[in-house]
This record gives C-alpha cells, sequence and structure tokens, in this order.
C-alpha cells in the first residue's frame, strides 16, 4: 500500500549505489494500447466505477486524453501522471495510482531539487508545517496565499488529477501525506526558486522568495512519513495510552506477532489496574481486520463485526490475483473464483467474539483519530463508536467508514505502471450509506499534524479534570 513508497524512499536514503535515469520513454503507441487497458481493466474490476462520475462525463474524459496525446513518447513519470488523470477521475480513494517514486528516486540522484516547505490543509485554508528554507522571515504555522503570484486555491486544483479521494477534504489529506513538495515537483517540474506571498501570525501578508532543497536533504531531515504508527505503550496515572501500529505487517509471521503483542500489553494494561484506555488510530493506513479485530476483542463486552453489509465485485484479473495466494479453499476465495466475471455477491463472516472476561480491559475506553485515519483505522474506529465500545477523540477521518475498499492491484502491460482498485463495498456497522468521514465524540483539532499533541494533551487533561469532580 502506501508504505511501499516509504520503502523506496528507505532506498533512496541509503548508501546503495544504483544505475541513473535508466528508464527508457515509452512511445505513443505503448501509451495509447496501455490507456485503452486501463480504462477497461477499471470498468473490470473496479466495484462500482461510475459511482460518482457518470459513464458519459468518463468516456468523454477517456476519449478528450487519447485524442490530445500527440506527443512521440513520454517518460514514466509524465506517463504516471497521464494514466492518473483517469483513475483519480473515479473520486475513490482506493481506486489509485501511487506517487511515482521510481521517478522521483532517479531525480533525486541526478541531483534533483524541490519546493523547501511542507504543507498542511486546515479549514480551508493552507499553513506552513515544516520549514527547509533559509528565509528566517518565514515561521511554522503562518498562512500560505500564493506561488509565484498563483493563489494556493488554484494550484491545489492542479493536484485535482494526480490524487484520488472522494472528498476534498480527504484529497487535502492525501496531499499532506504524499507530501506537496513531492507533488509540486510532479506537477511542475524542476525549479529553484519561487515567489510566495503568505500572511503570518499577526495576520501581515509578506512576499518572498524561496530557494529550493536537494530532495536528499529533503528526504533525510523531513524526520519521516506522516503515516507511522509505531507500536508503544505508556502509562499516564491511571490512565493507559496504546498505540498497536499499522493493522498489517511484511513479516512472514507478523499476524502472530501482533497477536503476541496485544497478549502481553493488555497483561500490563490489567497489572497496572488503569482506569482509562487510549488508543491511537492517528496517521495509520489501515491493513488488515484480523489485525484490527483482534485488538478490539480486548474490550469489547459482545461479539461484532467491521460492517453492516460487505459485497464484492469478481472479475478476470481479481481472479488471477486471488490465484496467486497460498491458499485458496476458503468461502470468501471460492466465491471469487466460482462466480462470473462482473458478478457482486455478499459475503458474510462470523462475527468476532471477545476475549475471556479475565483478561478483558473493564474501564472506559478512547480511541484517537485524525484526518490521516485510512482505510481499516477509521473502519474500526467506527465499528467500536457504532457498538458503543469506546468514545472517539479528535478530528473528523479524511477517510469514510462507508467505502469502495479491499484493495488490490495489478500492472500495465507495457509500462508496467500499478494500478490499485477496490473490489469491495463496505458498510459500515450503523448502516449509514453517507459519503463522509467519522466524526468525533470529543472535538480536539490536529493543527499542523507536528510533534504539538493536541489531541492527546487535550484528552488527558478532560480525563484529568472528570477524576478530580
Amino acid at each position: 500500500m502506501r508504505f511501499q513508497f516509504i520503502l523506496l524512499i528507505i532506498l533512496l536514503l541509503s548508501k546503495v549505489s544504483f544505475a541513473q535515469n535508466t528508464s527508457p520513454k515509452l512511445s505513443n503507441q505503448v501509451i495509447k494500447e496501455d490507456f485503452d487497458y486501463l480504462y477497461q481493466s477499471l470498468k473490470d474490476t473496479h466495484y462500482n466505477l461510475f459511482a460518482f462520475q457518470s459513464k458519459e462525463k468518463y468516456d468523454s474524459l477517456f476519449s478528450h486524453l487519447k485524442s490530445n496525446l500527440t506527443t512521440d513518447s513520454l517518460t514514466l513519470l509524465e506517463a504516471t501522471s497521464f494514466f492518473q488523470r483517469l483513475v483519480s477521475f473515479s473520486n475513490t480513494g482506493h481506486c489509485e495510482i501511487d506517487y511515482p517514486a521510481s521517478s522521483y528516486i532517479d531525480y533525486a540522484y541526478a541531483g534533483g531539487t524541490v519546493f523547501p516547505l511542507e504543507l498542511a490543509f486546515e479549514n480551508e485554508k493552507v499553513f506552513i508545517r515544516k520549514i527547509f528554507s533559509l528565509n528566517k522571515e518565514i515561521s511554522i504555522g503562518d498562512e500560505i496565499l500564493s506561488i509565484d503570484k498563483i493563489p494556493i486555491d488554484d494550484i491545489w486544483k492542479q493536484f485535482n488529477p494526480l490524487v484520488s479521494a472522494e472528498r476534498a477534504y480527504f484529497k487535502n489529506a492525501k496531499i499532506e501525506f504524499w507530501s506537496f513538495p513531492r507533488l509540486f515537483y510532479q506537477l511542475k517540474g524542476r525549479k529553484d526558486q519561487w515567489l510566495i506571498q503568505i500572511k503570518n501570525k499577526n495576520n501581515k501578508v509578506i512576499n518572498l522568495e524561496v530557494n529550493s532543497i536537494s530532495v536528499m536533504d529533503y528526504e533525510t531531515n523531513r524526520n519521516g512519513e506522516i503515516l507511522n504508527p509505531k507500536k508503544t505503550l505508556k502509562f499516564y496515572g491511571d490512565v493507559a495510552y496504546l498505540n498497536a501500529g499499522q493493522f498489517g505487517s511484511n513479516e512472514v509471521d507478523g499476524e502472530k506477532l501482533f497477536k503476541n503483542f496485544i497478549d502481553s500489553t493488555f497483561t500490563v494494561i490489567k497489572d497496572r489496574k488503569a482506569k482509562n484506555l487510549i488508543i491511537d488510530f492517528r496517521n495509520n493506513p489501515g491493513g488488515h481486520n484480523a489485525y484490527s479485530d483482534y485488538l478490539i476483542s480486548y474490550f469489547a463486552n459482545k461479539p461484532f463485526k467491521w460492517y453492516s453489509s460487505f459485497s464484492v465485485k469478481t472479475s478476470k484479473i481479481l481472479k488471477e490475483h486471488t490465484l496467486l495466494q497460498a491458499d485458496t479453499t476458503d468461502e470468501y476465495s471460492k466465491k471469487i473464483l466460482n462466480n462470473t466475471d462482473g458478478q457482486i455477491f455478499n459475503h458474510d463472516f462470523p462475527k468476532y467474539k471477545p476475549v475471556e472476561k479475565s483478561k478483558r480491559f473493564n474501564g472506559r475506553v478512547y480511541i484517537l483519530v485524525n484526518r490521516q485515519t485510512y482505510s481499516m483505522a477509521a473502519v474500526s474506529a467506527a465499528l467500536i463508536l457504532d457498538y458503543n465500545f469506546g468514545k472517539i477523540v479528535g478530528e473528523e477521518t479524511g477517510e469514510s467508514p462507508t467505502l469502495y475498499a479491499s484493495q488490490f492491484s495489478y500492472s500495465l502491460p507495457h509500462s508496467g505502471i500499478v494500478v490499485k482498485v477496490p473490489k469491495s463495498y463496505i458498510i459500515r456497522v450503523n448502516g449509514s450509506r453517507k459519503l463522509e468521514g467519522l466524526k468525533p465524540d470529543i472535538y480536539i483539532q490536529d493543527h499542523l499534524l507536528d510533534d504539538n499533541d493536541e489531541i492527546l494533551e487535550g484528552l488527558l487533561i478532560k480525563l484529568n479534570r472528570t477524576a478530580n469532580h
């Protein structure tokens, strides 16, 4: 998923040397053949490609883009951007082509540079969240109004075709995740100086020049990705704080290791006689319900499942993908393989049972979320709210807990560019089909997504006040 990009950035920062700029250009014919395949495969594999755009509009965009492709050849970066324009038109967060990481790495090793400011998109304003410029007149938290005299809203609109999401709020979150400097390079190419207009905290509007930073320096100094949940257990008096990490692993025994961590963690929590449990789902890419269900089973008071309705569309490409699994004898896989291509079928998984009462946490539970709570993390938080297993604290999630999901991927035949599509439709536990993020019981904004932890600190203050009254 998105963590594949992070692994590539780790490679970028390593001392390993390899051939640079080795990707040949792709011919006009190859691009058009891949483009034809892309549109047909999207129609075949996506659960409902036309959920948010009519077929007529999609056909029109496809014809327009193809007829305007007149250049003799495209680089891999240009081809990725071209294909993204078709894919993102679906307005589906799980239908996407990821950021062109390999092209970015080639650019980095060739001495490439990027815009020196990371941005946060909040309440229809854009703020500076990280600074890699030597210009001392810029401060974190300043509002950015324009770049090279182009209003920031207009630049945001130019980003739209590169980023897949159901809503503008979700699209903003994904721009933050991929990072503005990376996307700005993809959109505009190399540039080493910009004129920016900012409004500082004293509401003074200032025009400034900023110089670029090398990709290498940017990636080295930015202190990691936004999506980077780490296993953590802390105690604040009688309050336990747990971050269980992402709900997935590339390790062969990853699920077993995760469950062992949860087992030992709740043993410690019980031994410490914690009365309140805070579980952090912020900055979490999601993953597989086998992980999240096991975590929830330690404080659930009745059997549960993560949906009210779950249905899947099968296809030739999905069947090929499914056959690569080690085991296809389970009922779910057999339905995928045995149904006719294009068929939508319902599937129901058994309810997940809580752990035995002696191991269960019986205090109050609070789940922290923010706009960077994705996929199964958002679905699981909604499950906890809908079953009344705990309260939700933070800000609205970017992703909706009712969504087109269960993402799988395939490659275009000539360029090899990877396409990701949703094969399922998940309706949250309470049955709502609204296209909205999960809204918290206790709202606290995560301003700038920085190290100033307004959400956790705000909740701890609230719990301390409650304990003293």
